[in-house]
């Protein structure tokens, strides 16, 4: 049987998961999961149980907000949040720079850096959540509670 390689990105998210003690693994999809609802529907989950990592800029910092597929996030609802800053859009270049991995498969942990971490409480009404595992093409199962614990994230309710 031959090894599966695993881009780096996998195995650095890989490891940052043991090191904060997670309970699953990592699971490749056949197609990769850019978008939510494709993840959703590769896993034959609602889009809901899928926790976008989403980074944005707050007064022109990163911050990660791990927020349901199921919602938009409201970008006022996050600058409260964060204390009234200023939330704009990152781009590409400063999604890489800040965590280390591309759009499509930011990981919440195994980051290039600490950031302030929001986690939807919307995320919390599932048994079971998924989120990107350091590649478009890669996921995790986790939890609400562990989600929370892993990122050292505030709940919050996050969405439109």
């Amino acid at each position: 049987m031959t090894e599966i390689a695993h881009p780096d990105s996998v195995e650095r998210f890989r490891a940052a998961l043991k090191e904060h003690g997670a309970e699953g693994d990592v699971v490749r999809l056949d197609d990769n999961a850019h978008t939510a609802q494709a993840a959703a529907e590769g896993l034959g989950i609602t889009r809901g149980q899928i926790a976008n990592s989403l980074v944005f800029l707050a007064d022109g910092e990163p911050v990660l907000v791990m927020s349901s597929g199921g919602h938009r996030v409201d970008t006022d609802k996050v600058s409260a949040a964060f204390g009234g800053k200023k939330i704009t859009k990152a781009n590409a270049d400063d999604v890489r720079a800040a965590t280390g991995y591309v759009i499509g498969g930011v990981s919440p942990v195994g980051l290039a850096t600490e950031l302030p971490t929001l986690v939807d409480n919307d995320l919390a009404q599932y048994d079971t959540i998924w989120s990107a595992g350091g590649h478009p093409a890669y996921v995790y199962q986790t939890t609400f509670s562990e989600l929370v614990r892993m990122t050292g994230g505030t709940p919050a309710d996050i969405g439109e």
